[in-house]
């Protein structure tokens, strides 16, 4: 068990510093490309679910968004649905960096599975799919 708990380590140790050497020099903290990248795929997300899937308070929220609005990356709008709240969602030049950062992410997994055989990648996902629901 230790052998593994090295190897999750490892992984997330590389996966870490390849995250910040992509948004080194771009403006934008690590956490902040996190954030625009859960609303590139949830668009007007209210701020509370946004908190959720962050597992950050919405008090650090605001601060980030506030940050992220002030760089013109993030919006916030009232609800459509609920007057009392609002909802987030990227601006267009948050759109560009979320596709950008999106497709390093693509790459990155293209290179890390490239000697994967098609077998391979099912389980590889099925691994990490099973894995993720368990933490």
């Amino acid at each position: 068990m230790k052998e593994l708990s090295d190897l999750i380590i490892e992984f997330y140790e590389k996966l870490s510093s390849w995250e910040q050497s992509i948004v080194e020099g771009s403006g934008i903290t690590l956490s902040q490309m996190h954030t625009i990248e859960i609303l590139g795929v949830n668009n007007m997300i209210k701020m509370k679910d946004l908190a959720s899937k962050m597992g950050v308070t919405t008090g650090t929220l605001t601060v980030m968004i506030d940050n992220l609005e002030k760089k013109g990356l993030v919006q916030r709008i009232q609800n459509p649905e609920d007057r009392r709240s609002y909802v987030i969602r990227l601006t267009d030049t948050g759109k560009k960096h979320y596709r950008r950062h999106s497709n390093f992410h693509l790459e990155l997994t293209r290179e890390c599975t490239s000697g994967f055989s098609e077998a391979e990648i099912k389980i590889f996902r099925r691994l990490l799919e099973n894995f993720i629901s368990q933490i």
